[in-house]
Protein backbone atom coordinates (compact mmCIF):
# COMPACT_ATOMS: atom_id res chain seq x y z
CA UNK A 1 0.00 0.00 0.00
CA UNK A 2 2.46 3.04 1.02
CA UNK A 3 5.97 3.63 -0.95
CA UNK A 4 9.03 4.30 1.24
CA UNK A 5 9.74 7.87 1.93
CA UNK A 6 13.20 8.81 2.57
CA UNK A 7 13.41 10.14 5.73
CA UNK A 8 16.10 12.31 8.12
CA UNK A 9 19.05 10.49 9.32
CA UNK A 10 18.32 8.43 12.78
CA UNK A 11 20.59 9.20 15.83
CA UNK A 12 23.13 7.02 15.93
CA UNK A 13 25.04 5.06 18.99
CA UNK A 14 27.08 6.90 21.13
CA UNK A 15 26.06 10.93 19.93
CA UNK A 16 24.49 13.07 22.67
CA UNK A 17 20.87 13.97 22.24
CA UNK A 18 18.88 16.48 24.77
CA UNK A 19 15.51 15.86 25.55
CA UNK A 20 13.86 19.30 27.12
CA UNK A 21 10.30 18.58 28.83
CA UNK A 22 9.50 15.02 30.96
CA UNK A 23 6.20 15.00 30.02
CA UNK A 24 4.46 11.90 28.23
CA UNK A 25 5.87 12.66 24.73
CA UNK A 26 9.37 13.86 26.23
CA UNK A 27 9.53 10.45 28.03
CA UNK A 28 8.73 8.33 25.26
CA UNK A 29 11.43 10.69 22.60
CA UNK A 30 13.62 9.56 25.67
CA UNK A 31 12.94 6.01 25.86
CA UNK A 32 13.12 5.90 21.37
CA UNK A 33 16.50 7.61 21.87
CA UNK A 34 18.09 4.81 24.66
CA UNK A 35 16.39 2.15 22.00
CA UNK A 36 19.17 4.06 19.71
CA UNK A 37 21.54 3.49 22.33
CA UNK A 38 21.92 7.25 22.17
CA UNK A 39 23.64 8.95 25.43
CA UNK A 40 20.21 10.46 26.54
CA UNK A 41 19.71 13.85 28.76
CA UNK A 42 16.33 14.81 29.65
CA UNK A 43 15.94 18.25 31.45
CA UNK A 44 12.61 19.14 33.33
CA UNK A 45 12.09 22.37 34.89
CA UNK A 46 9.62 20.89 37.36
CA UNK A 47 11.13 18.70 39.45
CA UNK A 48 8.16 17.25 40.77
CA UNK A 49 7.45 16.01 36.91
CA UNK A 50 10.58 13.39 37.46
CA UNK A 51 9.35 11.32 40.62
CA UNK A 52 7.90 7.95 41.08
CA UNK A 53 7.80 5.12 38.67
CA UNK A 54 8.02 7.40 35.55
CA UNK A 55 11.99 8.54 36.83
CA UNK A 56 12.77 4.84 37.98
CA UNK A 57 11.87 3.77 34.83
CA UNK A 58 13.82 6.30 32.73
CA UNK A 59 17.10 5.88 35.57
CA UNK A 60 17.04 1.72 34.60
CA UNK A 61 17.45 2.79 30.94
CA UNK A 62 20.31 4.95 31.42
CA UNK A 63 18.49 8.25 30.96
CA UNK A 64 20.27 11.22 32.96
CA UNK A 65 17.97 13.24 34.53
CA UNK A 66 18.42 17.19 35.02
CA UNK A 67 15.50 18.39 36.73
CA UNK A 68 15.76 22.24 37.40
CA UNK A 69 16.53 25.50 35.28
CA UNK A 70 18.11 24.73 32.45
CA UNK A 71 22.02 25.97 31.32
CA UNK A 72 24.01 25.82 28.62
CA UNK A 73 26.46 23.14 29.89
CA UNK A 74 23.82 20.76 29.53
CA UNK A 75 23.62 21.25 25.94
CA UNK A 76 27.56 20.44 25.18
CA UNK A 77 28.37 18.22 22.67
CA UNK A 78 24.61 17.35 21.94
CA UNK A 79 24.16 16.26 18.39
CA UNK A 80 20.80 16.42 18.58
CA UNK A 81 18.16 18.53 20.45
CA UNK A 82 14.50 16.90 20.89
CA UNK A 83 12.25 19.56 22.56
CA UNK A 84 8.55 18.84 23.86
CA UNK A 85 5.47 20.32 22.48
CA UNK A 86 5.12 23.83 24.08
CA UNK A 87 8.71 24.15 24.38
CA UNK A 88 9.21 27.13 21.60
CA UNK A 89 12.40 26.70 19.89
CA UNK A 90 13.95 30.10 19.47
CA UNK A 91 13.78 29.97 23.72
CA UNK A 92 16.19 26.98 23.07
CA UNK A 93 19.01 29.14 20.84
CA UNK A 94 20.10 30.99 23.85
CA UNK A 95 22.08 27.90 25.46
CA UNK A 96 23.29 26.53 22.29
CA UNK A 97 26.11 28.85 21.94
CA UNK A 98 28.39 27.72 18.83
CA UNK A 99 26.99 24.49 19.24
CA UNK A 100 24.99 23.39 16.19
CA UNK A 101 23.09 20.51 17.10
CA UNK A 102 20.15 19.12 14.90
CA UNK A 103 16.57 20.61 17.00
CA UNK A 104 13.88 17.79 15.83
CA UNK A 105 10.31 17.36 17.24
CA UNK A 106 9.73 13.94 18.90
CA UNK A 107 6.95 13.22 15.58
CA UNK A 108 9.98 14.04 13.05
CA UNK A 109 12.35 11.62 15.69
CA UNK A 110 9.69 8.37 15.56
CA UNK A 111 8.88 9.40 11.61
CA UNK A 112 12.62 8.72 11.19
CA UNK A 113 12.32 5.24 12.90
CA UNK A 114 9.34 4.07 11.01
CA UNK A 115 9.63 1.48 8.83
CA UNK A 116 7.25 1.81 5.29
CA UNK A 117 4.17 2.27 7.15
CA UNK A 118 1.85 5.18 5.66
CA UNK A 119 0.98 8.22 7.49
CA UNK A 120 -2.27 10.07 7.27
CA UNK A 121 -1.99 13.43 8.82
CA UNK A 122 -4.35 16.53 10.34
CA UNK A 123 -3.62 19.42 11.24
CA UNK A 124 -5.50 22.83 11.23
CA UNK A 125 -6.26 25.44 13.92
CA UNK A 126 -9.61 23.54 14.69
CA UNK A 127 -10.90 20.64 14.27
CA UNK A 128 -7.58 17.83 13.93
CA UNK A 129 -9.13 15.41 17.10
CA UNK A 130 -12.31 15.14 15.48
CA UNK A 131 -10.84 14.38 11.47
CA UNK A 132 -8.05 12.22 12.79
CA UNK A 133 -10.79 10.66 14.81
CA UNK A 134 -13.43 10.13 12.26
CA UNK A 135 -10.26 9.05 9.32
CA UNK A 136 -9.61 6.60 11.36
CA UNK A 137 -12.84 4.84 12.57
CA UNK A 138 -13.52 4.92 8.79
CA UNK A 139 -9.87 2.68 7.97
CA UNK A 140 -10.61 0.64 10.93
CA UNK A 141 -14.86 0.22 9.11
CA UNK A 142 -12.70 -0.96 5.80
CA UNK A 143 -10.76 -4.05 8.32
CA UNK A 144 -7.27 -2.15 8.53
CA UNK A 145 -5.27 -2.16 11.78
CA UNK A 146 -4.87 1.90 12.51
CA UNK A 147 -2.56 3.61 15.42
CA UNK A 148 -3.52 6.59 16.16
CA UNK A 149 -1.83 9.41 17.87
CA UNK A 150 0.08 12.10 17.63
CA UNK A 151 -1.37 15.36 19.18
CA UNK A 152 -4.28 13.61 19.86
CA UNK A 153 -2.66 11.82 22.96
CA UNK A 154 -0.46 9.11 22.08
CA UNK A 155 3.00 10.16 20.81
CA UNK A 156 4.19 8.66 17.72
CA UNK A 157 7.47 7.51 19.40
CA UNK A 158 5.67 5.18 21.45
CA UNK A 159 3.99 3.59 18.57
CA UNK A 160 7.62 2.86 17.40
CA UNK A 161 8.86 1.58 20.80
CA UNK A 162 5.31 -0.93 20.92
CA UNK A 163 6.58 -3.11 17.86
CA UNK A 164 3.10 -3.47 16.33
CA UNK A 165 2.53 -2.34 12.84
CA UNK A 166 -0.44 -1.11 11.72
CA UNK A 167 -2.11 -0.33 8.09
CA UNK A 168 -2.16 2.83 8.43
CA UNK A 169 -0.78 5.63 10.94
CA UNK A 170 -3.26 8.64 11.90
CA UNK A 171 -1.40 11.21 13.69
CA UNK A 172 -2.57 14.63 14.93
CA UNK A 173 -0.13 17.27 13.81
CA UNK A 174 0.39 20.58 15.69
CA UNK A 175 2.20 23.53 15.12
CA UNK A 176 4.14 23.31 18.10
CA UNK A 177 5.47 19.41 16.33
CA UNK A 178 5.42 20.18 12.84
CA UNK A 179 7.76 23.33 13.53
CA UNK A 180 10.29 20.68 14.27
CA UNK A 181 9.74 18.61 11.28
CA UNK A 182 12.21 18.44 8.30
CA UNK A 183 11.40 15.25 6.45
CA UNK A 184 8.05 13.90 7.54
CA UNK A 185 6.12 13.27 4.94
CA UNK A 186 2.79 11.74 5.37
CA UNK A 187 1.20 10.18 2.39
CA UNK A 188 -1.95 12.03 3.03
CA UNK A 189 -1.83 15.60 4.77
CA UNK A 190 -5.48 17.63 5.57
CA UNK A 191 -5.11 20.96 6.57
CA UNK A 192 -8.45 22.02 7.78
CA UNK A 193 -8.47 25.66 8.34
CA UNK A 194 -6.10 28.66 10.10
CA UNK A 195 -6.90 31.67 12.17
CA UNK A 196 -4.53 33.14 14.96
CA UNK A 197 -3.43 30.57 17.61
CA UNK A 198 -0.62 30.21 20.07
CA UNK A 199 0.44 33.75 19.68
CA UNK A 200 1.81 33.34 22.96
CA UNK A 201 4.28 30.39 21.86
CA UNK A 202 5.19 31.68 18.00
CA UNK A 203 6.56 34.98 17.71
CA UNK A 204 3.72 36.00 14.66
CA UNK A 205 1.15 34.51 12.66
CA UNK A 206 3.92 34.00 9.88
CA UNK A 207 6.03 31.73 12.17
CA UNK A 208 2.32 30.08 13.03
CA UNK A 209 1.73 28.88 9.18
CA UNK A 210 4.87 28.25 8.12
CA UNK A 211 4.93 25.35 10.91
CA UNK A 212 1.34 24.25 9.94
CA UNK A 213 2.79 24.17 5.85
CA UNK A 214 5.36 21.87 7.01
CA UNK A 215 3.12 19.01 6.35
CA UNK A 216 3.52 19.24 2.58
CA UNK A 217 6.77 20.21 1.98
CA UNK A 218 8.52 16.72 1.22
CA UNK A 219 5.34 15.04 -0.69
CA UNK A 220 5.74 14.44 -4.15
CA UNK A 221 3.26 14.13 -6.54
CA UNK A 222 2.22 10.46 -5.57
CA UNK A 223 0.78 12.11 -2.32
CA UNK A 224 -2.42 14.24 -1.44
CA UNK A 225 -3.10 17.48 0.05
CA UNK A 226 -6.33 17.91 1.59
CA UNK A 227 -6.63 21.74 2.09
CA UNK A 228 -9.62 23.74 3.59
CA UNK A 229 -11.05 26.59 1.65
CA UNK A 230 -9.34 29.59 4.11
CA UNK A 231 -6.56 28.04 3.59
CA UNK A 232 -5.85 28.76 -0.08
CA UNK A 233 -5.03 32.14 0.15
CA UNK A 234 -1.75 31.21 2.38
CA UNK A 235 -1.21 28.11 0.27
CA UNK A 236 -0.32 30.28 -2.39
CA UNK A 237 3.02 31.33 -0.84
CA UNK A 238 4.19 27.67 -0.56
CA UNK A 239 5.48 24.89 -2.71
CA UNK A 240 2.97 22.34 -2.36
CA UNK A 241 4.04 19.46 -5.37
CA UNK A 242 1.46 17.06 -4.20
CA UNK A 243 -1.93 16.58 -5.28
CA UNK A 244 -4.55 18.61 -4.06
CA UNK A 245 -8.23 18.56 -3.20
CA UNK A 246 -9.96 21.86 -1.91
CA UNK A 247 -12.45 20.62 0.79
CA UNK A 248 -16.11 21.76 1.01
CA UNK A 249 -19.33 20.70 2.81
CA UNK A 250 -20.86 18.07 0.34
CA UNK A 251 -23.66 17.01 2.61
CA UNK A 252 -22.44 13.26 2.30
CA UNK A 253 -23.00 12.35 5.37
CA UNK A 254 -26.22 13.17 6.84
CA UNK A 255 -26.65 10.67 9.50
CA UNK A 256 -23.96 12.25 11.24
CA UNK A 257 -24.52 12.30 15.19
CA UNK A 258 -21.78 15.76 15.61
CA UNK A 259 -23.08 19.06 15.78
CA UNK A 260 -22.62 21.70 12.66
CA UNK A 261 -21.61 22.35 9.54
CA UNK A 262 -18.01 22.78 10.59
CA UNK A 263 -18.27 18.81 11.20
CA UNK A 264 -19.74 18.16 7.73
CA UNK A 265 -16.56 19.79 6.36
CA UNK A 266 -14.39 17.30 8.79
CA UNK A 267 -16.38 14.37 7.63
CA UNK A 268 -15.44 15.12 4.22
CA UNK A 269 -11.90 16.01 5.06
CA UNK A 270 -11.73 12.24 6.73
CA UNK A 271 -13.71 10.82 3.59
CA UNK A 272 -11.13 12.40 1.31
CA UNK A 273 -8.07 11.22 2.87
CA UNK A 274 -9.59 7.56 3.74
CA UNK A 275 -10.29 6.86 0.42
CA UNK A 276 -6.72 7.37 -0.92
CA UNK A 277 -6.26 4.32 0.89
CA UNK A 278 -9.37 2.71 -0.42
CA UNK A 279 -11.88 2.96 2.25
CA UNK A 280 -15.43 2.48 0.26
CA UNK A 281 -18.48 5.01 0.86
CA UNK A 282 -20.68 2.62 2.49
CA UNK A 283 -18.13 1.77 5.22
CA UNK A 284 -17.17 5.32 5.46
CA UNK A 285 -20.83 6.23 6.01
CA UNK A 286 -20.76 3.86 8.34
CA UNK A 287 -18.45 5.29 10.54
CA UNK A 288 -19.69 8.62 10.63
CA UNK A 289 -23.14 7.14 11.80
CA UNK A 290 -21.72 5.21 14.21
CA UNK A 291 -19.17 8.09 15.60
CA UNK A 292 -19.71 9.38 18.81
CA UNK A 293 -18.93 13.16 19.63
CA UNK A 294 -15.77 13.29 21.32
CA UNK A 295 -15.37 14.69 24.51
CA UNK A 296 -15.31 18.62 25.66
CA UNK A 297 -15.91 19.28 21.83
CA UNK A 298 -19.43 20.42 21.70
CA UNK A 299 -20.94 17.46 23.60
CA UNK A 300 -24.15 18.23 25.06
CA UNK A 301 -23.15 16.40 28.83
CA UNK A 302 -27.03 17.43 29.99
CA UNK A 303 -30.37 18.46 29.59
CA UNK A 304 -31.94 20.30 32.18
CA UNK A 305 -36.28 21.24 32.09
CA UNK A 306 -35.34 22.00 28.62
CA UNK A 307 -31.97 23.49 28.62
CA UNK A 308 -28.86 22.05 26.90
CA UNK A 309 -25.52 22.22 28.86
CA UNK A 310 -23.14 22.48 26.20
CA UNK A 311 -19.23 21.07 26.69
CA UNK A 312 -16.91 23.01 24.13
CA UNK A 313 -14.16 23.59 26.39
CA UNK A 314 -11.55 22.55 23.46
CA UNK A 315 -12.79 25.48 21.51
CA UNK A 316 -9.29 27.43 22.75
CA UNK A 317 -9.48 30.18 20.21
CA UNK A 318 -11.94 32.71 18.50
CA UNK A 319 -12.23 30.98 15.49
CA UNK A 320 -13.26 27.82 17.37
CA UNK A 321 -15.47 30.13 19.03
CA UNK A 322 -17.32 31.42 16.00
CA UNK A 323 -17.41 27.75 14.70
CA UNK A 324 -19.42 27.11 18.51
CA UNK A 325 -21.74 29.62 18.18
CA UNK A 326 -22.60 28.70 14.56
CA UNK A 327 -23.78 25.36 15.32
CA UNK A 328 -26.92 26.28 17.49
CA UNK A 329 -29.88 27.69 16.06
CA UNK A 330 -31.70 28.42 19.79
CA UNK A 331 -30.66 30.78 22.14
CA UNK A 332 -27.34 30.75 23.60
CA UNK A 333 -25.87 31.82 26.98
CA UNK A 334 -22.16 31.84 26.37
CA UNK A 335 -19.64 30.72 29.22
CA UNK A 336 -16.33 32.08 28.14
CA UNK A 337 -12.79 33.06 30.14
CA UNK A 338 -9.22 32.38 30.60
CA UNK A 339 -5.66 32.82 29.52
CA UNK A 340 -6.57 34.85 25.99
CA UNK A 341 -4.10 33.76 22.93
CA UNK A 342 -5.76 35.72 20.57
CA UNK A 343 -7.56 36.88 17.70
CA UNK A 344 -10.40 39.49 16.67
CA UNK A 345 -12.83 39.07 19.28
CA UNK A 346 -14.87 42.06 18.05
CA UNK A 347 -15.47 39.86 14.52
CA UNK A 348 -17.90 37.86 16.16
CA UNK A 349 -20.08 41.30 16.76
CA UNK A 350 -22.89 40.07 14.06
CA UNK A 351 -22.73 36.37 15.07
CA UNK A 352 -23.09 37.30 19.15
CA UNK A 353 -26.29 39.58 18.59
CA UNK A 354 -28.18 37.08 16.58
CA UNK A 355 -27.15 33.98 18.35
CA UNK A 356 -26.10 35.29 22.42
CA UNK A 357 -28.66 36.12 25.00
CA UNK A 358 -25.69 36.21 27.56
CA UNK A 359 -22.10 35.86 28.14
CA UNK A 360 -20.99 35.05 31.87
CA UNK A 361 -17.19 35.41 31.75
CA UNK A 362 -14.91 33.44 34.38
CA UNK A 363 -12.09 33.47 35.37
CA UNK A 364 -9.13 36.08 33.48
CA UNK A 365 -8.84 38.06 30.46
CA UNK A 366 -12.29 39.62 30.99
CA UNK A 367 -10.73 42.78 29.96
CA UNK A 368 -10.14 41.46 26.55
CA UNK A 369 -14.02 40.62 26.46
CA UNK A 370 -15.71 43.40 27.98
CA UNK A 371 -13.49 45.72 25.81
CA UNK A 372 -14.80 43.81 22.74
CA UNK A 373 -18.33 43.08 23.28
CA UNK A 374 -19.44 46.23 25.65
CA UNK A 375 -22.97 46.95 24.39
CA UNK A 376 -23.21 44.45 22.01
CA UNK A 377 -24.77 41.37 24.60
CA UNK A 378 -25.13 41.50 27.85
CA UNK A 379 -21.70 40.62 30.35
CA UNK A 380 -21.45 39.69 33.85
CA UNK A 381 -17.75 38.43 35.12
CA UNK A 382 -17.67 35.48 37.81
CA UNK A 383 -14.05 34.57 39.69
CA UNK A 384 -14.64 30.88 38.32
CA UNK A 385 -16.76 28.44 36.26
CA UNK A 386 -19.35 27.24 38.81
CA UNK A 387 -20.34 30.98 39.88
CA UNK A 388 -20.71 32.08 36.33
CA UNK A 389 -22.78 28.59 35.88
CA UNK A 390 -25.00 29.71 39.02
CA UNK A 391 -25.90 32.30 37.64
CA UNK A 392 -26.19 32.02 34.41
CA UNK A 393 -28.52 28.65 35.23
CA UNK A 394 -30.71 31.00 37.48
CA UNK A 395 -31.97 32.59 34.22
CA UNK A 396 -31.98 29.70 31.89
CA UNK A 397 -35.28 29.26 29.52
CA UNK A 398 -36.34 26.11 28.23
CA UNK A 399 -34.97 26.01 24.61
CA UNK A 400 -31.89 27.72 25.31
CA UNK A 401 -28.39 26.53 25.24
CA UNK A 402 -25.39 27.11 28.05
CA UNK A 403 -22.30 26.60 26.06
CA UNK A 404 -19.13 26.66 27.62
CA UNK A 405 -16.70 27.84 24.36
CA UNK A 406 -14.18 29.81 26.12
CA UNK A 407 -11.91 31.18 23.42
CA UNK A 408 -9.02 30.68 25.62
CA UNK A 409 -6.33 28.09 27.21
CA UNK A 410 -7.37 26.85 30.71
CA UNK A 411 -4.12 27.61 32.12
CA UNK A 412 -5.48 30.70 34.68
CA UNK A 413 -7.82 28.01 36.71
CA UNK A 414 -7.18 24.79 35.23
CA UNK A 415 -4.32 22.15 34.19
CA UNK A 416 -5.81 21.79 30.88
CA UNK A 417 -9.30 21.84 28.88
CA UNK A 418 -9.97 18.58 29.72
CA UNK A 419 -9.77 19.43 33.33
CA UNK A 420 -12.11 22.66 32.79
CA UNK A 421 -14.73 20.85 30.54
CA UNK A 422 -14.81 17.60 33.50
CA UNK A 423 -15.23 20.36 35.76
CA UNK A 424 -18.63 22.17 33.94
CA UNK A 425 -19.86 18.22 33.44
CA UNK A 426 -19.30 17.98 37.32
CA UNK A 427 -21.22 21.86 37.75
CA UNK A 428 -24.21 20.87 35.68
CA UNK A 429 -25.06 17.23 37.25
CA UNK A 430 -24.90 19.46 40.43
CA UNK A 431 -27.48 21.85 39.06
CA UNK A 432 -29.80 19.23 38.31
Amino acid sequence: MALEKSRGRRPGPGELAVVIGAGRSGRAAAKLLRRLNCKTRLLEKNPEALTGAHRQELLDLGVELCPGEHDAAQFENAAYVIPSPGVPIASIRDFLGDSTPEIISEMELAWRCLDDEPVLAVSGTSGKTTTASLAAAMLKAQGYAVFLGGNIGTPLSEYVLDGRKADVIVVEASSFQLQGCTTFCPRVAILLNISPNHLDYHKDMAEYIEAKFRMFRCQDEGDVAILGENVLPYAEKFSIPSRKIILSDSGRFPQMKLIGRHNSINAEAAWQAARFFGVSIENAKYAVANFQPLPHRLETVCDLDGVAYVNDSKCTTVAALKVALEAFDRPVRLLCGGRFKGGDLASLDVLLRKNVVEVALFGASREHFEKAWAGIVPISWHPTLAEAMADVHGRAMKGDVVLLAPATSSYDLYKNYMERGDDFRRIASGLA
